[in-house]
């Protein structure tokens, strides 16, 4: 077992009465030493010359998911500030990832994990939570998420691990690691190291706020745009700016898309939206697979089509520089839903014209046409050499 340099100061020894949590916290931190930072990657696109496409793929973490990031900072929060003590029941609000992951952490320490879940979340989402340990509690209405998980906390006499409201903050913004800071550290060695663009999705609001957050912090000139998907009540927030706005209908797009403007959301730090229909996410997703030779998932199909978006209005002003998004996660838990033609129909959704468009893009360079709700944050001027 690793000794961390505190277990040498606490004078009380493993009778210490805060020793099982201090052991909880040091078991998550070594799990993170474990594991290597994840890849960037650049897509190599010779009809988009002088501007360079990277993908930060979250995919390759243990669980899976750019939640990952999200489940270890969340856990580590909720222990030092006393919510999680030795065998607290862990409950979470969840369409699936963020799930799979806390799922993941709690059977590293210990504790019982109950995942709350709309019924329509993956099978294989729901085999990688029990895979785990965890509990999947399913409900039908996914708008009584947030109120199903409370109760079930408040029954079990546990902790309501509440991703939606704590994301924003369960993550140091400055630095630590973050996904931010990490992207602008793997891009050092590159031609363009400070990207015109971050593009980002929104699912509890908590990613885009840190990556917007040091953007700020560090002074750089780059702007984040967040991609929204059809169902969801963030674009029209960000563009009223008014959070009470709410959309009853749910996302088909797992991951991102939320029925209200989540607490983590931050719009002040957001410069542009677009919201992304599912028919162009379920393209994007496609056509990107394609160029990796391997399956992406939904989620990251939103942020490609954004990216492209803004490449094209690059390309158009003759402008070189650099885009970066993410790689959420693998295409391989969506085998029975997005990749599934007979799924696609029975939700009246035909990728194939928008995958025509973007693969003509992304081959020859000519303009992307795709009609897309977007808009800038009312609340910042624009730099004189935005587009």
């Amino acid at each position: 077992m690793q000794t961390f340099p505190f277990r040498r100061l606490n004078p009380a020894g493993p009778a210490y009465r805060r020793g099982w949590v201090d052991e909880a916290v040091a078991a998550i931190e070594a799990d993170q030493c474990r594991t290597a930072d994840t890849h960037l990657i650049r897509l190599i696109v010779p009809a988009l010359s002088g501007i360079d496409i990277y993908l930060k793929d979250e995919s390759t973490h243990p669980t899976g998911s750019l939640k990952h990031r999200l489940a270890r900072s969340l856990f580590l929060y909720a222990l030092c500030n006393g919510h999680i003590r030795e065998g607290t029941p862990v409950v979470e609000a969840s369409s699936g990832s963020t799930a799979v992951s806390e799922a993941y952490f709690a059977q590293m320490i210990g504790v019982p994990f109950y995942a709350v879940m709309p019924r329509t979340t993956s099978a294989e989402k729901i085999a990688a939570i029990e895979h785990y340990g965890g509990n999947c509690h399913l409900i039908d209405d996914g708008r009584a998420l947030y109120a199903e998980a409370a109760a079930l906390a408040t029954r079990l006499n546990g902790h309501y691990m509440d991703q939606f409201t704590f994301a924003e903050r369960a993550t140091d913004w400055r630095g630590n690691n973050n996904i931010a800071e990490s992207i602008f550290t793997q891009l050092q060695g590159e031609p363009r190291p400070i990207p015109d663009w971050i593009v980002m999705g929104a699912g509890t609001g908590g990613t885009s706020a840190t990556i917007g957050r040091y953007l700020r912090y560090r002074q750089y000139p780059t702007r984040l745009c967040v991609a929204d998907v059809e169902h969801s009540a963030f674009f029209d927030c960000f563009r009223t700016q008014d959070r009470s706005h709410v959309c009853e209908r749910p996302s088909l797009i797992e991951g991102v898309g939320r029925p209200r403007c989540e607490p983590s959301f931050v719009p002040g730090v957001v410069d542009r939206m677009m919201k992304i229909p599912d028919a162009a996410t379920i393209a994007a997703m496609n056509v990107l697979s394609r160029r990796l030779r391997r399956a992406v998932g939904g989620s990251t199909g939103t942020n490609f089509l954004a990216l492209c978006r803004l490449a094209s209005e690059m390309r158009q002003a003759n402008v070189s520089g650099s885009l970066v998004t993410l790689i959420c996660d693998s295409g391989e838990r969506y085998r029975q839903t997005y990749y599934e033609p007979e799924w696609l129909k029975g939700r009246g959704l035909d990728p194939a014209p928008i995958e025509a468009a973007l693969s003509s893009f992304l081959t020859t360079g000519e303009p992307l046409t795709l009609d897309v709700d977007d808009v800038g944050n009312p609340q910042i001027a624009p730099s004189p050499e935005a587009s």
